[in-house]
């Protein structure tokens, strides 16, 4: 693939996974308010996060699979439509049971960010994944700064009005993606026949994963990293509330300045500072940037002292996300990018399920601070996990 057409490919997933994280970050600030017309704990909250988790713990490996056979570009643009209708049937849940099911079709069809992470794979040289997956990165950010405030301001008019908007976005995503998006993955380098059981059984997938000594401490070091992530991003809300009695436009502007920092870090610091320090070297600086912060967001006196918690953990999590993905993505094989991204997706999907419930679970036994405090040694166990295989260069696939 040229150069032009690469630049092409890596400007379409920018814009695409912006998009589609900008629906999503529209519901950040609002979902504990709706929740709450019909149940008030921070258990239900979190496990609105789990349901939408396991489902895409079973369909990521599917959809992984299936873009290693039939190319990214369909199975990108199915994902994002099925987001889009589970948007809209979440604004019009008039029940906590809709409301589940809508989260459970989004994260059913959910392989967006795998199959985008794929897609720039196929494109990229293995020394510049790292700072190409950061692109991805910016987009998240970029989506949680104008997402969450987005979410605010139209939670004005309406507590339902923010899953509508974000139902459109990704209307919008899926006619910009069918339009735009190039197919990156050529036949001649498609996996051939069927998906089998094994790829399509998501404990078959992880086990498969974790047995490849290559890349099996990488994903342990994802899980506790994201598991303690994920505990904070679904359980910010009720802290905040219970600490220091935000509302729903305060903690939209607290995320959108988690979501600044991270674009900032990931679509510029990132890709000039691998280069300088490398990927090992950033990777084990953002596991002691990550836990400092979670220890500061636990024991903040003040509202004020949120914020550089917070940016402690963006910029932790700028530094070892993309180097972490970039390790097993360059111990794989090229025609298995999707599948073991995919792979990587249903890890990460678990940690959506466990890391909202342990939150959960500890806010409401053991006090508000105690998902922070648990998740930073949860950080502090993944940097130990992933030390020993940091030490070893990644080979060139």
């Amino acid at each position: 693939m040229s150069d032009a057409q690469q630049r092409r490919t890596l400007i379409f997933v920018f814009l695409t996974v912006f998009l589609d994280l900008l629906g999503a970050g529209i519901l950040i600030p609002i979902m504990p308010y709706l929740v709450r017309q019909f149940r008030t704990d921070a258990f239900t909250v979190g496990m609105l996060s789990v349901a939408f988790s396991i489902a895409q713990f079973v369909a990521a490996p599917v959809l992984g699979a299936l873009s290693d056979r039939i190319g990214r570009r369909p199975v990108l643009i199915f994902s994002i439509l099925g987001s889009a209708f589970g948007y809209f049937l979440f604004g019009w849940a008039g029940s906590l049971w809709v409301m589940f099911l809508a989260r459970i079709v989004d994260g059913a069809t959910g392989g967006n960010i795998s199959t985008a992470m794929a897609a720039i794979a196929d494109t990229s040289a293995p020394k510049d994944r790292a700072k190409n997956f950061g692109l991805i990165g910016m987009a998240f950010g970029l989506g949680f700064i104008i997402g969450p405030a987005l979410g605010g301001l139209l939670s004005k008019i309406s507590l339902q009005a923010p899953a509508y908007a974000a139902g459109c976005i990704g209307l919008c995503t899926a006619a910009f993606g069918y339009f735009f998006f190039p197919e990156t993955l050529p036949p001649e380098r498609r996996k051939q026949g069927i998906v089998t059981m094994a790829e399509s059984n998501p404990l078959q997938s992880v086990a498969a994963a974790l047995a490849r000594p290559e890349i099996r401490m990488f994903l342990f070091a994802l899980f506790f990293l994201n598991f303690a992530f994920a505990g904070l991003q679904t359980n910010f809300s009720n802290y905040t509330i219970e600490r220091f009695q935000f509302g729903p436009d305060h903690n939209a502007w607290v995320f959108a300045f988690i979501g600044l920092l991270a674009a900032l870090m990931q679509g510029v610091v990132v890709r000039k500072l691998i280069p300088i320090l490398g990927e090992r070297k950033m990777a084990i600086q953002g596991f002691v940037l990550f836990f400092l912060g979670f220890l500061l967001v636990a024991f903040a006196p003040t509202a004020f002292w949120l914020f550089p918690g917070v940016a402690l953990v963006a910029v932790g999590s700028s530094f070892t996300n993309p180097t972490l993905n970039s390790f097993i993505s360059q111990r794989s094989p090229a025609n298995e990018q999707g599948s073991i991204l995919g792979t990587t997706q249903s890890v990460l999907s678990l940690t959506r399920v466990a890391g909202p419930a342990w939150a959960g679970l500890v806010f409401d036994r053991f006090g508000p601070s105690s998902p922070y405090w648990t998740g930073a040694a949860f950080i502090a166990f993944a940097m130990f996990l992933a030390l020993p295989d940091l030490r070893t260069p990644p080979n060139s696939k």
